[in-house]
């Protein structure tokens, strides 16, 4: 009798021990594995100051990894810049209640696309890293950046270029909204 309340004891004991294991142990029972993503530091992320994103591209070969993963990169920093902007278009048209506002809007966002077009051909590779899988394809990390102040020109030029734009077009109203959302980006 004394033997089964020990080993029931022990058993208890066994099964209060495993279900307050660490997450760790959990991990190891389901097989799961965590991944840790390069270049997850605040230093590659959007700040007050410059664009950034971070992609990655799988390929057996190198070269194409490489080229998968820019592309991937220049996508994702075109997309958070014209989020950006339709921010601050919006609030500056609204701000400066100039003719019809969703018109503006429009031309506005044209002109910012067709000169993020051109910037986006030219971005600086901050950082990048690759990795062999066990199949040998290559993964490859890349960091792009394009600075703030490079893109505010080129919107700005493109803007002004355009006469019907250039009437109602305040530089100065239109880069200090623009500077409050790209503060407010970087604090998040």
């Amino acid at each position: 009798m004394k033997s089964i309340v020990i080993f029931s004891a022990f058993i208890l004991s066994t099964l209060v021990m495993s279900s307050c294991g660490s997450p760790k142990n959990i991990q190891s029972a389901t097989g799961a594995e965590e991944v840790s993503i390069p270049f997850s530091e605040s230093k590659y992320k959007t700040d007050k100051s410059n664009f950034r994103a971070r992609q990655s591209g799988t390929s057996p070969d190198l070269a194409m990894s490489k080229k998968i993963a820019l592309q991937n990169a220049k996508t994702e920093l075109a997309r958070n810049i014209k989020e950006i902007f339709k921010v601050v278009t919006s609030q500056y048209s609204n701000q400066r209640s100039v003719g019809t506002n969703q018109e503006y809007e429009n031309k506005v966002e044209e002109q910012i696309i067709s000169s993020l077009n051109e910037a986006l051909t030219e971005v600086a590779i901050i950082e990048e890293k690759v990795f062999r899988e066990k199949n040998g394809s290559f993964t490859y990390w890349i960091v792009v950046e394009k600075s703030k102040s490079s893109i505010l020109d080129g919107a700005s030029n493109k803007i002004s270029a355009e006469s019907k734009l250039k009437l109602d077009y305040d530089k100065k109203k239109f880069e200090e909204i623009f500077n409050n959302e790209m503060e407010k980006l970087a604090n998040q």
